[in-house]
């Protein structure tokens, strides 16, 4: 078991936070895609970022997007879609999402939003 799984979401936030603010991003950017990746609405989100709940307890209340499947690539060294433990695996779900803003992806494109279809 890793022992990521029973720190508080509250204490990794920030460091999302940082993370994507260094690169030219924005909170609500951030916040937008934790929300399309869990479910939460903006007060859910609020108030895990703030309070005690573990990573476990984070995910164990979220409702992944269906669109969490297409989440592919690395992070940290691993490859997400091969990670086993569906909790980790989830972990890095979000890890790799942040790395994606972080890294100037456009907030649709993280989100996996199909492009409009052709008219002609």
């Amino acid at each position: 078991m890793s022992r990521i799984f029973d720190v508080p979401f509250s204490s990794v936030y920030p460091l999302y936070v940082a993370k994507i603010e260094r690169k030219g991003r924005t909170v609500d950017e951030l916040d937008t895609v934790i929300r399309w990746l869990t479910g939460f609405d903006e007060a859910e989100l609020a108030r895990y970022a703030q309070g005690t709940t573990t990573f476990r307890e984070f995910f164990d209340d979220a409702r992944l997007t269906p669109q969490a499947s297409e989440i592919t690539g690395v992070v940290c060294g691993v490859r997400v879609e091969q990670v086993d433990d569906p909790l980790m695996y989830r972990i890095r779900l979000l890890d790799k999402v942040v790395d994606e803003l972080a890294k100037g992806k456009a907030v649709a494109k993280v989100m996996r939003a199909s492009a409009p279809a052709a008219q002609g």
